[in-house]
């Protein structure tokens, strides 16, 4: 058991903690984030605008599985953190079986919904005749790997609630380094253009299991493979599926906005304007990685202590959370506004493409001074076992604020009705952000309330 740092997550100042914590976090969800940005870089380089836009209309796909893993991933996780905090470590050992058999599962399913229509799906995520064969050459390879896929996210979340969040980090940069450099190769050298981009991130994610694997193969582990975990349990996927239906309900509906978007992009916009949205994306997704990494980092720390009903500290690292995140997306928020050029001449050379993308670019990063703490703020309601207000929270944004607005600015804007589907983002964006607040600072007085508790009983 010695394996699992129960003592300092209890005992050691949460500043140090999430430093800890968060670092490794930090670099292996950037790191992670190269997956797709390293994908779009060569391919904008070397495939051209067109398979640029292909590719940000199989990013909703991609999200659909990113959704379900999410589901799997978050809500293991944290079962297990609040488990090993109430020191039940047969619970938190059946997590890990019941984690990679409902990966299988759930992974299988979507590969073989997505394989059997992916044409269509394809066409009403916003393709065009002349964006369809690089969206479905892309997507087929990615569901092909999809089991894989599920597997490595899932492992990693685990890895780190568990207390290894450096070997999460490293399983993470050898993936994408490999991904890095299979890219070019398969891509330009073996002329496979898209094709090769997917396989390159599937056989990285391969090898990124088989290290993963090794970890929870050694028996010294507080939680790792045996012969009883082997067996779907009811209860444990019934909690497992709650408490990751906020991040799930997150990235499903984030796929349902990017939908709209690229639909509301090609009918007001076109092939450039979708290919510009996804320059965009991938920039700003960076950022938000970054901030997941805090999440990520954050997560242990406050479950645990929730779990032990150490309230101060799990307070206290949710505040040092959102500063942090805050600062992260205020640096987004500057190079947006000042510097768009230097985001968007990464992704492509075409003058035409450069030129388009400028102004969407500076009016997307107008709010990203306040999306950290938001974010936090959803992570944290997670992690402390209240899933239904993460829902709320996720859907706020992606659901309640954003399509309308996607869908009455552009008429609002009848001379210029693009700018009304590049407005809506920002606007969602700070609408969410207050509704954030207001919650948090409920929740906060609640917490008090059972601190004041705790010191009239002498219990802290």
């Amino acid at each position: 058991m010695a394996s699992y740092k129960a003592i300092e997550l209890e005992k050691e100042p949460i500043r140090k903690l999430l430093l800890r914590y968060s670092l490794p976090g930090i670099i292996a969800m950037t790191v992670s984030s190269l997956y797709n940005l390293v994908d779009s870089i060569f391919i904008g380089q070397g495939c051209g605008s067109l398979a640029l836009a292909g590719l940000t209309v199989a990013k909703p796909f991609m999200d659909i599985c990113a959704a379900f893993g999410s589901l799997v991933g978050v809500g293991a996780s944290t079962i297990v953190a609040i488990k090993l905090g109430e020191k039940k470590y047969k619970d938190a050992n059946l997590v890990l079986g019941n984690i990679i058999l409902l990966n299988i599962i759930l992974s299988s399913f979507v590969s073989c919904i997505g394989l059997i229509w992916l044409e269509p799906i394809l066409y009403a995520f916003g393709a065009s005749k002349d964006t369809i064969t690089h969206a479905y050459d892309y997507m087929q390879i990615i569901l092909i790997g999809n089991v894989l896929t599920h597997i490595y996210f899932g492992l990693n979340n685990m890895l780190r609630s568990i207390g290894h969040p450096k070997i999460s980090m490293i399983a993470t940069i050898v993936s994408v380094a490999i991904n890095t450099i299979l890219d070019p190769i398969f891509i330009f050298t073996f002329e496979m253009g898209v094709k090769g981009a997917a396989i390159a991130t599937i056989v990285s994610q391969l090898i990124a299991v088989l290290w993963q694997l090794k970890v929870f193969f050694n028996p010294k582990e507080v939680v790792h493979f045996n012969k009883e975990i082997w067996k779907l349990d009811k209860a444990l996927l019934h909690q497992i599926i709650m408490i990751g239906m906020a991040p799930f309900l997150m990235n499903l509906a984030h796929c349902l906005v990017v939908i709209i978007i690229n639909n509301q992009l090609k009918i007001f916009g076109g092939d450039i304007a979708i290919a510009s949205y996804g320059i965009i994306n991938r920039f700003t997704f960076i950022f938000a990685m970054i901030v997941m990494g805090l999440n990520q980092g954050m997560q242990p720390i406050v479950g645990y202590n929730y779990g032990a009903q150490k309230y101060k500290r799990m307070m206290r690292a949710f505040d040092l959370t959102a500063i942090c995140a805050t600062i992260i997306t205020s640096l987004l928020f500057i190079i947006g506004e000042f510097f768009p050029n230097w985001i968007i001449q990464i992704f492509t050379h075409e003058s035409n493409l450069i030129n388009f993308s400028q102004n969407p670019t500076q009016i997307i990063c107008s709010s990203m001074l306040i999306v950290g703490f938001q974010m936090v703020t959803i992570n944290f309601f997670t992690s402390i076992g209240m899933p239904k207000k993460s829902i709320f929270l996720s859907l706020t944004r992606q659901v309640l604020y954003l399509i309308p607005l996607i869908l009455i600015l552009p008429r609002l804007f009848q001379h210029a009705p693009l700018l009304g589907v590049w407005w809506s983002i920002p606007i969602s964006d700070i609408l969410s952000a207050f509704t954030a607040f207001f919650m948090i600072l409920k929740q906060k007085l609640f917490f008090k309330q059972q601190i004041a508790l705790q010191t009239q009983n002498g219990a802290i």
